[in-house]
């Protein structure tokens, strides 16, 4: 806000006025900020849920037939473990009557924990390759799976296929499942497995340097032996007898946990653990199979040597690097050394972030069996266990938001088609009621009345006003209320009267007080017992007065509202707010007269019984509508509100967005005030109650709810369009675009509109509309956060003239 300057070029302190409006100004762009905000957070919670369910990123491409001329026969042919220590591949096989069972695609919230059941059951130790949107969403369960003594390994975080992959989208991949691994149980892990993989001969030049790059960093690689293929649901007998390997030998064996219906794998579970132990096979992970096999190895390596007591330095096949001194006892030992899968993470650090070691890892004797059957494990610290817990809770909040969203997503769309069907179907009833040849409010109203014009620096269209006024064919008397204007619209209003010949014109100066003030000032002045109120910016037909004050013939009728037309309409935002004014405003209007709760008389064109206006109090300035405050006070007093559609008035409809926006927000806000002014309508009886139980809630539930959930209807189009199916959601957009055009057609009949400005209605949806979402949006942050506003006065240009200059 400037600083004023007087004539003398002197600076002056600002008014009270100036230092308000200043404030109010200073006020605005935070809540305007956290309204994009709040938009901005539903589309991240949108991306976020998308992104899980890999509709934003998926990729369903699985390469097959591909040659393997570039991988090594050792490994094409080796065994379903595959390091790379040193630089150099090499593969492990499970040792004879040893089974390490594996699951891969979990977790799920229906079949995993059935598993883990059955596992803690019958004593059996698994390792689980888990998909990191997966993990995120069901943290407790790979919570639980840890706790219990299972291992698990990162199946990518979207489940695609990483041979398509650039290198940033494989060590994305990797990374955000270690992440979920850290938020989920407080651990990374060393073990991988690709989706789509099966044995080590399937292994072909395009995935080969994905294993590499893996191997470089830390990971081993995990393949099967034998796949029970229960994903094809083949039955009970035959998931047991493909999961069954032959002989005695030992084998990493397939099983599905998620990805699909998997029944028959908790049917079949039970039935091969019983039989796998009762031909004598042991259960373990693919750390306790490295751990055996490594034993093994040593064993054998003494036998050869002629000494089972030795000092051994250098890496083992499980990954143990250091050096121990011991006596080697099978599956237990002594010695100081780092645990087995030691290797770096995609950021060079180990996996967990931190040069990680595995849960229950010590320097003592006596290692756990559950630190050697999860020695692939890492314990996450530092910022990997606080960013793995961030996007937990991030998710957690994208699980719970997206369904409620879901939901209002849908009880919006049913007010909106709902809202389109009552107001056609009372629209049509509403005209024709109106329109019949024996329809009459009563006597017809002769006397003459008052027109009140409230004035604050309108000399653009002061004179238009009166000329307008002028041509009327009922009798009248003019006020004008000049609000402290500083432009000199009162000379101007008494010049203009002086040219019309219009002694019947009084113009009434005051300090700058408000526009209920100044209307509240004219009724105190006016002579005659029905007011008519307009804006000092709008212009009215010859007929207009007579039309809008017949229904005072009825002595029920206390208030009437008319017809208010956009002038300057051949603007594109003319355009847009001329749409808005015959589609919305007066649908809304016809609806409202016959439920009989009109919620508002607009400011441009309403005409009052003087006694009615007195009785609620007069104009009240506290709320910024102060039409629609007067409105329901009527309501609530007993007296009845009517549309009246013959009565047409032309108003100067704010020419930039910066002006509309001051105007809507205004509206909007000062709609919320009112509704809570009057809430313990709601709760009256008699008329007061109708209205609080009827209109009311219409108008919270059309003219904020909806509207301000609204946008959940573009944002889940938008989103649908890039990420899910844009051919079907175009139409289901182009739908309801066409059921908006049929509402607007049938308005425009009604008001007898040209329809050429429906051409600009679909450009109205990709772009007004989405601004009075923003002004709505607004306007509650600023209610809920005890914002006040002051009546802001809107720019104007005078260049809507009298109605037969007004093109159609």
């Amino acid at each position: 806000m400037t600083t004023p300057t007087s004539s003398r070029g002197r600076r002056r302190a600002p008014t009270r006025i100036e230092r308000a409006a200043g404030r109010a100004a200073a006020l605005q762009k935070p809540r305007v900020i956290l309204a994009l905000l709040l938009l901005l957070a539903l589309t991240c919670v949108m991306l976020l849920d998308g992104y899980l369910r890999a509709e934003v990123g998926g990729d369903q491409r699985v390469r097959t037939g591909a040659s393997s001329s570039k991988v090594p026969d050792k490994i094409l042919d080796g065994g379903p473990i595959l390091t790379f220590r040193g630089g150099q591949a090499s593969t492990v096989s499970v040792p004879s009557k040893t089974i390490a069972l594996t699951f891969d695609d979990g977790p799920n919230p229906t079949y995993t924990p059935q598993v883990l059941k059955i596992l803690e059951q019958y004593d059996v130790p698994a390792t689980f390759f888990l998909v990191g949107s997966m993990v995120s969403r069901y943290p407790s369960i790979v919570k639980t799976m840890v706790q219990q003594g299972n291992e698990v390994g990162v199946h990518t975080f979207t489940h695609v296929d990483l041979s398509y992959q650039s290198d940033a989208r494989i060590n994305r991949e990797m990374q955000q499942t270690q992440l979920a691994l850290a938020g989920a149980a407080g651990i990374t892990t060393t073990l991988f497995r690709a989706p789509y993989s099966s044995e080590t001969d399937a292994i072909d030049n395009y995935s080969w340097p994905v294993y590499k790059k893996l191997g470089d960093e830390g990971y081993t690689s995990v393949f099967v032996d034998t796949d029970s293929d229960d994903w094809k649901k083949p039955g009970v007998s035959k998931i047991v007898k493909w999961a069954t390997p032959s002989g005695t030998k030992g084998a990493a064996v397939l099983f599905h946990d998620a990805g699909g219906e998997r029944s028959q794998t908790i049917k079949a579970l039970p039935t091969y653990i019983k039989k796998m132990k009762a031909k004598g096979y042991t259960f373990t992970t693919v750390s306790g199979v490295i751990q055996k096999r490594s034993t093994t190895n040593r064993q054998a390596a003494a036998a050869s040597t002629g000494s089972n007591s030795q000092t051994t330095t250098g890496v083992t096949e499980a990954g143990v690097t250091g050096t121990g001194t011991g006596t080697s006892t099978g599956s237990t030992g002594t010695g100081t050394g780092s645990q087995p899968g030691t290797g770096t993470a995609p950021n060079g650090s180990a996996p967990n972030g931190e040069g990680g070691t595995a849960p229950n890892s010590g320097t003592g004797t006596g290692a756990t069996t559950v630190s050697r059957l999860q020695a692939a494990h890492r314990t996450a610290t530092g910022m990997t266990l606080y960013e793995g817990k961030a996007l937990i809770v991030a998710v957690a909040i994208a699980e719970w938001a997206l369904p409620v969203l879901s939901g209002l997503l849908f009880v919006v769309g049913i007010a909106v088609m709902g809202r389109f069907g009552m107001m056609l179907l009372i629209a049509r009833r509403h005209y024709r009621l109106r329109n019949k040849r024996r329809f009459s409010w009563g006597a017809t109203v002769t006397r003459p009345v008052s027109v009140i014009v409230p004035a604050y620096n309108e000399k653009e269209c002061i004179a238009n006003t009166l000329e307008s006024l002028a041509q009327s064919t009922h009798p009248i008397e003019v006020i004008v209320v000049d609000d402290g204007s500083t432009d000199g619209t009162s000379e101007i209003a008494r010049a203009a009267a002086d040219k019309l010949g219009m002694p019947n014109v009084r113009v009434i100066r005051q300090e700058n007080a408000g526009k209920p003030a100044a209307l509240n000032n004219g009724v105190r002045n006016a002579s005659y017992d029905i007011v008519v109120m307009m804006d000092g910016d709008t212009v009215f037909e010859p007929e207009t007065v007579r039309h809008l004050v017949q229904p005072f013939a009825d002595p029920e009728v206390g208030a009437v509202a008319g017809n208010a037309k956009v002038g300057n309409r051949n603007t594109i935002i003319g355009a847009w707010q001329h749409i808005e004014y015959v589609m919305g405003f007066n649908l809304d209007r016809r609806m409202y007269d016959l439920l009989r709760c009109m919620p508002t008389i607009p400011g441009a064109i309403g005409a009052f019984r003087r006694e009615a206006v007195l009785e609620v109090g007069g104009m009240s300035e506290d709320t910024l509508a102060e039409d629609t405050d007067i409105t329901i006070a009527m309501h609530r007093a007993g007296w009845r509100v009517v549309y009246q559609e013959h009565a047409k008035a032309w108003t100067e409809a704010p020419g930039s967005l910066k002006q509309l926006w001051s105007q809507r927000y205004r509206w909007s806000y000062g709609t919320m005030q009112a509704l809570w002014k009057h809430r313990k309508s709601l709760t009256d009886k008699g008329p007061s109650g109708r209205f609080g139980r009827v209109g009311m809630p219409l108008v919270v539930l059309f003219q904020i709810v909806t509207p301000v959930f609204a946008p959940l209807i573009d944002v889940f189009t938008v989103y649908s369009m890039i990420f899910v199916d844009f051919e079907a959601a175009l139409l289901a957009w182009l739908a309801v675009l066409g059921i908006q055009l049929a509402c607007a057609a049938y308005a425009f009949r009604l008001d007898k509109e040209r329809y050429r400005y429906l051409a600009m209605m679909p450009l109205q949806q990709l772009a007004y509309r989405q601004m009075m979402y923003l002004v709505l949006i607004h306007s509650c942050i600023t209610a809920l956060t005890g914002g006040r506003l002051r009546w802001q006065k809107l720019k104007r240009t005078g260049e809507v003239g009298t109605p037969a200059g007004v093109s159609g």
